[in-house]
């Protein structure tokens, strides 16, 4: 079917090739005719010489206006759904927890109260303040509560750009295709990371669990996002680091990819015909 596509679309453009240089090349048959009439077809011909390539331009410039939102590309998949961390940035807590040279008892704590919580995840929920969920993380270890607190202070440094994530929503972009965010995400941390975020701008809508009060996997966060952008699951397919929001996904309807790796989730998308 693309190849059919392709095909057409290149004997288009020959022919559109050949329309416009025997529109340029008319006016310079006329110009040596001796005939009565031949000044009358050489002005006839310039003009149209003149107007065809502008009608030309006028034509394509309306076509691109009109279909900059279309899809362009021929696969059943529409809409590209991302979920942020380990997937379009890095999220690496572990090496940020032992940058600090806690004790490893210490450190081991710290670990289970703060990132390995279940105040954690809920963080990403934001129903609280901030402030209330690093107060639930010092009751659960109160010995060491200076450290937990500048942990958390600090937080926003478990995050790091990745070199292919800008580049990889604007190719998807620029190759019709709709992109979207779905992420887990607490407030505090979207507030002092948003910077790092710079494919944001190119994406057509996100969904972040601390604005909508719902987390993955719970069937929700996904009803909400289908339905906020009036997304058709069959054509949607969902990259997400976590077995458990790949599946939620799934049960959706949605097609979902476990994400590894970009060279890994890349070769799996362009199974599905994204490419």
């Amino acid at each position: 079917m693309k190849k059919d596509n392709n095909k057409i679309k290149k004997i288009g453009a020959w022919i559109a090739i050949i329309i416009l240089l025997l529109a340029c090349c008319m006016p310079m048959v006329f110009a040596f005719g001796n005939g009565e009439d031949s000044q009358v077809y050489f002005k006839a011909s310039l003009a149209v010489a003149i107007m065809v390539p502008i009608m030309a331009y006028a034509i394509w410039m309306v076509y691109k206006l009109l279909n900059r939102n279309k899809k362009v590309v021929d696969s059943d998949m529409e809409n590209i759904i991302f979920d942020v961390g380990q997937v379009l940035v890095k999220y690496d807590w572990e090496t940020y927890l032992d940058s600090f040279g806690f004790p490893k008892e210490e450190r081991d704590k710290i670990a289970e109260v703060v990132f390995q919580s279940n105040t954690w995840n809920e963080r990403d929920r934001s129903s609280e303040t901030e402030q209330y969920y690093v107060d639930q993380m010092v009751k659960a270890a109160p010995e060491y509560e200076k450290d937990i607190r500048e942990v958390m202070r600090r937080s926003d440094e478990t995050i790091e750009k990745t070199d292919y994530a800008e580049t990889w929503v604007r190719y998807l972009k620029d190759k019709g295709y709709h992109v979207y965010i779905l992420s887990n995400y607490a407030t505090d941390t979207l507030e002092r990371t948003e910077d790092k975020l710079t494919f944001l701008k190119y994406v057509d809508g996100a969904v972040f669990s601390c604005q909508v009060k719902q987390i993955k996997p719970e069937p929700e966060i996904y009803k909400t996002l289908l339905g906020r952008y009036h997304l058709d699951p069959e054509k949607s397919v969902f990259l997400d680091d976590r077995a458990e929001n790949c599946e939620a996904a799934r049960k959706q309807g949605i097609h979902a990819i476990q994400f590894k790796s970009f060279k890994q989730a890349a070769a799996e998308l362009e199974k599905l015909g994204v490419n």
